[in-house]
């Protein structure tokens, strides 16, 4: 008999997005019963799925492209593989920054400061986000991301299991992070940003 490591990984990641995305209270009370493995949660579940997310962007500008006013404008191959990879690591990076985030002003709520409960919080949240990218694989249906915003309810609810939250500190302490987690995401994206400069936009017309 064989055992096959992989396929029983994606069989979790799968019920864990599945559960989360469908019945948050109560898959948030089963994450908080498990202990606080930073290393599979983000290689095995924020890793895969801002990989799908980026796959899927570079797909929608690379392959299909952008159609305006009849001319179809398209990344190249090579600085829309580096723009993925890019991608992948702001998603995993953003992940990061949004549980440091969580941690640090846990405090100021009356909430439980747990950097391993934290990074929960923030990996399992940010699903509905990570999953809106698939939309991005053909450029006209990619405004359908917007479900993406789902995130921030998933994110509200796992407070209290997570972190330990007063029912009267949540909404404060909720707010409070998203905007640090704004701030901080624009900041990131400026330097994205630049780095993608410094590759080349790489945008070419074509037919079709």
């Amino acid at each position: 008999m064989t055992i096959d490591p992989t396929g029983a990984a994606t069989s979790g990641l799968v019920e864990r997005v599945k559960n989360i995305l469908l019945t948050p209270q109560a898959e948030w009370e089963r994450i908080d019963a498990e202990p606080a493995d930073v290393n599979k949660i983000y290689m095995g579940y924020v890793l895969p799925l801002a990989a799908l997310s980026a796959i899927c962007a570079f797909i929608g500008m690379s392959v299909f492209g952008l159609n305006l006013m009849g001319t179809t404008y398209r990344v190249g191959v090579v600085p829309g593989a580096i723009g993925a990879v890019i991608q992948v690591a702001a998603g995993v990076g953003g992940v990061f920054l949004m549980a440091f985030i969580a941690n640090a002003l846990a405090p100021t709520f009356g909430s439980q400061q747990n950097m391993g409960q934290a990074h929960k919080l923030a990996a399992y949240g940010s699903t509905a986000g990570f999953l809106a990218g698939v939309f991005s694989i053909f450029p006209p249906i990619a405004m359908l991301g917007i479900v993406g915003l789902y995130s921030l309810y998933l994110i509200y609810v796992g407070l209290p299991k997570m972190m330990k939250t007063p029912d009267d500190k949540r909404i404060g302490y909720f707010l409070s992070v998203i905007v640090v987690a704004i701030i901080a995401g624009i900041i990131l994206s400026v330097v994205l940003g630049t780095l993608r400069g410094l590759v080349g936009a790489g945008v070419t017309p074509g037919l079709g």
